[in-house]
């Protein structure tokens, strides 16, 4: 697991965040409504692959979350490996309205250990949760398989911005608190964080013990 900082300040960090999912579960409409603040509800399928960054403040430290978007389709599966090199987290989205969506989340979380490191922070999302009437996803079933999964949950909805910005907030927290975890261990033991390379600092992490998730005891970041 790797984090950038952009230059060589300590407190200004570059962690890769990867939104992942089925098509048309609402990935880039979470991107548009927490980068943007906007929704757009006749949205069509991402093509390709974009990525934006947003800066937040965590614990007085500005942190830059670079964002990946792409298209759910096979027909897009070119992109992966460029896609989840070097992400710290991710976002894995299912619309509760399509159960399909849910049931693929194995498919994705196999995806995302096959191509990136098994300790990145993943979030379980059932987005479009303003669909009340339409839910087939119950929240009960969403919260049980991130339980079994080691990963953090949430619902949410673009549409009305409900837990938009508390679940990206969630993944960048957490990656923090490892680096910072991390850092510290390091400098008690008097080593070097990490090798420098060029005009960027890389830190890498191993996973850790226990830890506590939104839905309950966690096994590392994202151990199945």
């Amino acid at each position: 697991m790797a984090f950038y900082s952009e230059d060589d300040k300590a407190d200004d960090y570059l962690f890769k965040i990867v939104l992942i999912g089925d098509s048309a579960v609402g990935k880039s409409n979470l991107l548009a409504r927490f980068a943007r603040d906007e929704f757009y509800p006749n949205s069509k399928s991402t093509i390709g692959v974009e990525f934006q960054t947003q800066k937040l403040d965590i614990n007085g430290k500005e942190i830059k979350a670079q964002i990946w978007d792409t298209a759910g389709q096979e027909r897009f599966r070119a992109v992966t490996s460029a896609y989840y090199r070097g992400a710290v987290g991710a976002l894995l989205v299912y619309d509760i309205s399509r159960r399909q969506t849910f049931d693929s989340i194995g498919k994705w979380l196999n995806e995302l250990h096959t191509h990136s490191d098994m300790n990145v922070v993943t979030i379980l999302v059932g987005n479009k949760s303003d669909l009340k009437d339409a839910r087939e996803v119950p929240t009960a079933e969403g919260k049980s398989l991130a339980e079994a999964q080691g990963l953090f949950f949430m619902e949410t909805s673009a549409l009305d911005s409900s837990n938009v910005a508390a679940a990206f907030q969630t993944v960048v927290k957490e990656i923090y608190s490892i680096l910072s975890r991390k850092v510290m261990i390091s400098q008690e033991l008097n080593k070097p964080v990490a090798p420098e390379l060029g005009n960027r600092k890389t830190v890498v992490l191993k996973g850790d013990g226990n830890q506590e998730g939104s839905a309950g005891t966690r096994k590392g970041c994202c151990s199945s």
